[in-house]
């Protein structure tokens, strides 16, 4: 069997399964059940956890040891939450004690030079919205861990208020929060980039 096929391409006949059919497979030890649980939900939590962390290789290494995790509890899953808000929560986990361990000073050189934008050709334009760029990539860092992960989890990955409160194991009134003090810091922040 080709390689591609074993790991979960999502042309193979697993690939057509929803999740909660996929985990009672993989729970059961079906290795091709759980990557193509894998291949489903790599990117987003990639994403998630860069976010949070601001390096691709911390992220990684973050999402792959989530994953290891998950393999390992997954016949402990429970089905309280959905597959994908469980992976949400054991990569945020991951990635706050990642932080927790971490000296708070982050240096510049480690965010990412926009790429999307096309300043259609004018130099200053694009260096304008390169440091508005970096500037919030340095606010959304100095928030604190827990405002930094709702913060990231509602705006960016669109998760409800009850899933971000499930993800992070706190109330929805903490989760709301510590939104609206993300948010009131990052307004305050960005002010002189209005």
């Amino acid at each position: 069997m080709p390689a591609a096929e074993r790991i979960g391409d999502p042309g193979d006949d697993l690939g057509g399964l929803d999740n909660g059919l996929l985990v009672a497979r993989a729970a059961e030890g079906d290795d091709d059940a759980f990557a193509v649980l894998v291949h489903r939900h790599s990117a987003p939590l990639l994403a998630l956890a860069y976010h949070m962390l601001g390096n691709l290789s911390d992220a990684e290494e973050a999402v792959q040891d989530a994953f290891i995790s998950a393999w390992r509890r997954l016949p402990e899953f429970r089905g309280d939450a959905t597959f994908r808000t469980w992976m949400y929560r054991i990569v945020t986990n991951r990635c706050l004690n990642v932080l927790r361990g971490q000296a708070p000073a982050v240096s510049l050189d480690t965010v990412p030079e926009p790429t999307a934008h096309d300043a259609g050709g004018e130099p200053a334009r694009a260096a304008e919205s390169a440091a508005a760029t970096a500037a919030l990539a340095q606010a959304l860092h100095d928030l604190q861990p827990g405002q930094r992960a709702c913060w990231i989890l509602r705006e960016l990955h669109g998760l409800s208020y009850e899933e971000v409160a499930q993800v992070l194991g706190e109330s929805e009134q903490t989760v709301r929060g510590r939104l609206f003090r993300a948010r009131r810091t990052l307004m305050k922040e960005m002010s002189s980039w209005r």
